[in-house]
């Protein structure tokens, strides 16, 4: 990476750097600016000196405009500046996950719900205490903590996460790693003690992500490039291909584990390298309302684990977390503990609103995997209650999901309610109109694209159901626990899912009174 410095070289010598940033908002005195994206200006660069940056790092093609507009700054020049970016950052950061524990997970569904297992189990009962997080849904590094807007941030940002989660002693860093991380290097140059690898299904293809499968698969299996343990389901589609990644990159030590049981698994006679036997299994698994229960077999222990939240799909996620956990160190104890009391936001989340009769589950489901395994479980869970599905697709990428996520919700579903979420630059309108030309003839939909009364008119629909003697589960999905929803350049505040099911329900008990 060649190196330009002002009007003189030594200066690059003497310079005090402190951190790095790609965002001229957020500069503090002592980075490094980085010059990156489609949407960068010269005056964010002004911007960012003035708030104090010793230095800045671009590439050729802006190399010439911005030394017109600082002269005498110290920079540097490159080809690469997705790869530069990862590796002047984690240097600029000070390297901060030599002194900390990492775990990170990748999967196509699952990756929220295992990192707050373990942020359970690293917590001990003290929430936000120990253990620091960096994923879909919220980050929190001891210092900052705010709701996410991606899975896996830019790389100034992740090394300046894990800069203050050392510097305050929020050890383990748990982190979700996603295929457009992996992809476009913002983990570049990252050590993670222990990867878990969980599924892979279809999603995030389109010409912003990936421009097919192949590339989606191929960049999720990087994070074996990120560490020398990993825990692998052994349930996952092409397994033959992810246990080869895992061996190429040399991974030391690899923890198997299975949702399906002792016969699955068949760990004292099955010898086919195709189909291994599993390290950690589950069998004796008992859903209840609101509860899953299982024995979890270990080679060091064998104990009951409960899961307080539905869901059996939970049950993988929760031995790809007790597999992780042990790579760091906790024991049996801690990790029966922190899985009993663990709760993930807007994850197979009950309304206490709820009654019987009308049931309201909040999920973050938002692909066709997770669509697959949030309705099975669904059914299992509630087999005689029928089914409204409240969604939308996202706008501008995954464009699979606006014929995938229909047709898989109309094998499930009495009803779809198909409105916003997160359209970003497209039209909410036009998003509906494609997902209702991906439905199949016969399934029962309506468009309602305001996402508040999407989910009162759900609740209309179950009232009238219940007069008529049929039990409704309302599946509010996509969206969680969020409190904001993407639109044009903005972020615009919305109430989440779960209240707007509760304000519903009461706005329509509050009519019943009135007419009694």
């Amino acid at each position: 990476m060649p190196q330009q410095v002002g009007a003189t070289p030594q200066a690059a010598a003497t310079l005090a750097i402190s951190g790095a940033a790609c965002d001229s908002r957020v500069v503090a005195p002592g980075n490094v600016f980085i010059c990156k994206g489609a949407a960068f200006k010269p005056a964010f660069l002004t911007r960012a000196l003035e708030a104090g940056a010793s230095c800045y790092l671009c590439d050729q093609v802006q190399a010439d405009e911005l030394l017109r507009i600082a002269p005498t700054t110290a920079r540097l020049v490159v080809n690469d500046i997705r790869k530069a970016m990862a590796i002047v950052s984690a240097a600029a950061w000070g390297h901060p996950d030599t002194d900390l524990r990492i775990a990170g997970m990748t999967g196509t569904k699952g990756k929220s719900t295992v990192a707050y297992m373990l942020r359970s189990i690293a917590d001990k009962g003290e929430p936000y205490a120990h253990a620091s997080i960096m994923g879909s849904i919220e980050t929190y590094d001891g210092i900052e903590r705010e709701e996410s807007h991606n899975t896996t941030p830019e790389a100034p940002d992740l090394w300046r996460h894990l800069a203050q989660a050392k510097a305050t002693g929020h050890d383990p860093m748990i982190m979700e790693i996603s295929s457009q991380a992996l992809k476009y290097e913002r983990t570049l140059g990252l050590h993670v003690d222990v990867v878990g690898w969980l599924n892979i299904g279809r999603d995030h293809i389109s010409p912003q992500e990936h421009k097919d499968f192949e590339d989606y698969f191929t960049s999720k299996l990087k994070i074996f490039e990120l560490s020398d343990t990993a825990v692998v389901n052994l349930d996952t589609d092409h397994l033959d291909r992810v246990l080869d990644a895992a061996h190429k990159q040399h991974i030391h030590k690899l923890v198997t584990l299975s949702a399906r049981g002792s016969a699955a698994s068949n760990a004292s006679t099955n010898t086919d390298v195709s189909n291994p036997p599993a390290d950690i299994w589950a069998e004796n698994i008992r859903v209840e309302y609101d509860t899953v229960r299982f024995c979890c077999h270990t080679p060091q222990w064998t104990d009951t684990i409960l899961l307080s939240m539905p869901g059996v799909f939970n049950v993988e996620n929760a031995l790809c977390a007790i597999g992780m956990a042990q790579q760091l160190g906790y024991s049996q104890k801690e990790i029966c503990a922190g899985l009993a009391r663990c709760h993930v936001p807007g994850r197979m989340e009950l309304s206490s609103a709820s009654t019987p009769h009308i049931i309201g589950l909040v999920d973050y489901a938002h692909n066709q995997l997770s669509f697959q395994k949030f309705f099975s479980s669904v059914k299992q869970s509630f087999p005689q209650h029928k089914i409204i599905a409240v969604f939308g697709a996202p706008g501008n990428k995954a464009y699979e999901r606006r014929q995938e996520l229909p047709q898989e919700a109309s094998r499930w579903a009495d009803m779809l309610i198909y409105t916003s979420e997160d359209p970003w630059y497209e039209s909410a309108e036009k998003i509906c109109q494609d997902m209702i030309a991906a439905t199949p003839a016969g399934a029962h939909y309506e468009v309602i694209v305001d996402r508040t009364k999407a989910i009162y008119r759900a609740v209309e629909m179950a009232q009238t159901w219940h007069h008529e003697g049929s039990d409704s589960i309302i599946c509010m999905l996509a969206k969680g626990d969020e409190v904001e929803s993407h639109e044009g350049d903005a972020f615009v505040p919305m109430q989440p899912d779960g209240d707007v099911f509760a304000q519903a329900m009461g706005t329509y008990a509050q009519r019943a009174d009135a007419q009694a």
